[in-house]
């Protein structure tokens, strides 16, 4: 990839950005004030968006109150800002108020390989040794062999372990198919406490990468107790030939600078907005390159292969606690196969590429590409955080 010669930043507006039914929604936000020389907790009211830290000093501690939607909707705040500002001020300004991921001390963990269509993919990755150049010709085969052998086989399933053991025969076992038809969910730490970027912000690939992708993701808010608290979108980001080389190269294909992005706002669980409603989630994706080029995809959490519960009960219980909490993407259908530049090059990344993830209930979470050697570092950890929080009074 080239980088771009001029990147307009996107135009994000309150009327692309809230949920379609943003005047129901307990939505939480963070901002960077520099006022309070930090991030504030903050509420999405319409217009404005206000200050909360004086009664959660974290979205952690926010999420632990079981009236937390209240709090939200309700709760005399702080400082208060327009949502139109905060949308339009440039990322990463320390002089301005900007919008910034809106989680804090969760452990930002991801499932891998819940959806069939792009499991295959993933076999399809390893079995090219992250050569796009054939990945046309290993998914014709992959396709001819295994063909609708994984269709609405259940995870752990005798029909999955039927479905194994053919695969076995055919010499196409791999992790991936493991973990995606076998007993346990791949579920992996994406990256680091505080490390995520928000709307607006560059999202960076590493630079080495040549063949990568977006992946549009649901991602869960949870709290210490495992309770599903919120549900926010996200960017998982996929290096497609680093990971596609070893498995064992998991953490350098996902975990980079800026290689993150969730949001735009956490949007609470409440009585016009369950599990049910997160189970029935529909996410849209929108690539526009600086050369013209869009891609667009989608994804539905109607065809994931596991329950959500499922994966949560797999991330914490009493094999793994989180006293902090936890995010936890969903993973993604989407995988793109068609081509880009060379033919049987498939999809990959672009500087500059502008990439819009979207769902009518949660908003639009929007970034644009840049090399993560190039996208702004990350200074602001949880030794500061708390630094801060002390010098305000609210610890």
């Amino acid at each position: 990839m080239e980088p771009a010669a001029a990147r307009p930043r996107p135009i994000l507006t309150p009327g692309t950005v809230l949920p379609e039914d943003a005047d129901r929604a307990a939505l939480v936000a963070r901002v960077h004030d520099p006022e309070a020389d930090g991030p504030c907790v903050a509420a999405i009211r319409g217009e404005h968006v206000v200050d909360l830290t004086s009664v959660a000093p974290t979205v952690s501690d926010l999420l632990e109150r079981d009236d937390a939607a209240a709090v939200v909707r309700e709760a005399a705040g702080g400082a208060t800002w327009r949502l139109d500002e905060l949308l339009q001020a440039p990322p990463g300004r320390p002089d301005l108020p900007h919008l910034l991921a809106p989680i804090d001390l969760q452990v930002i963990k991801a499932a891998g390989v819940t959806f069939a269509r792009s499991l295959l993919e993933r076999v399809i990755e390893e079995r090219t040794g992250g050569d796009p150049a054939q990945a046309a010709r290993v998914r014709a085969r992959v396709g001819q062999v295994v063909g609708g052998a994984l269709d609405g086989v259940r995870p752990g399933s005798p029909e999955a372990e039927r479905a194994k053991e053919l695969l076995v025969a055919e010499g196409l076992w791999s992790p991936y198919l493991e973990v995606g038809i076998g007993p346990d969910p791949e579920v992996f730490t994406k990256a680091p406490v505080l490390s995520a970027v928000g709307t607006g912000a560059d999202i960076g690939v590493l630079g080495a990468s040549v063949w990568n992708n977006p992946e549009p993701e649901a991602v869960l808010v949870v709290d210490s107790r495992g309770r599903v608290r919120g549900a926010t979108l996200g960017n998982d980001v996929n290096l497609r030939d680093i990971e596609g080389r070893s498995a064992l190269l998991l953490s350098r294909a996902k975990d980079n600078n800026a290689s993150c992005a969730i949001g735009p706002f956490v949007r609470l669980l409440d009585d016009g907005f369950g599990l049910d409603a997160v189970r029935a989630l529909d996410i849209g994706l929108r690539v526009d390159g600086p050369d013209g080029y869009v891609l667009r995809g989608s994804s539905s959490l109607r065809e994931i292969s596991r329950d959500v519960l499922d994966l949560v009960a797999a991330t914490l219980g009493p094999h793994h606690q989180y006293p902090d909490g936890f995010v936890l993407f969903t993973g993604t259908l989407f995988a793109p196969t068609e081509d880009r530049h060379a033919p049987g090059g498939g999809f990959t990344h672009e500087y500059g590429d502008l990439v819009r993830i979207s769902s009518p209930r949660l908003g639009a979470l929007v970034n644009t590409v840049v090399p993560s050697e190039r996208a702004a570092p990350w200074t602001f950890g949880v030794r500061e955080l708390m630094r801060g929080l002390a010098r305000r009074g609210v610890l």
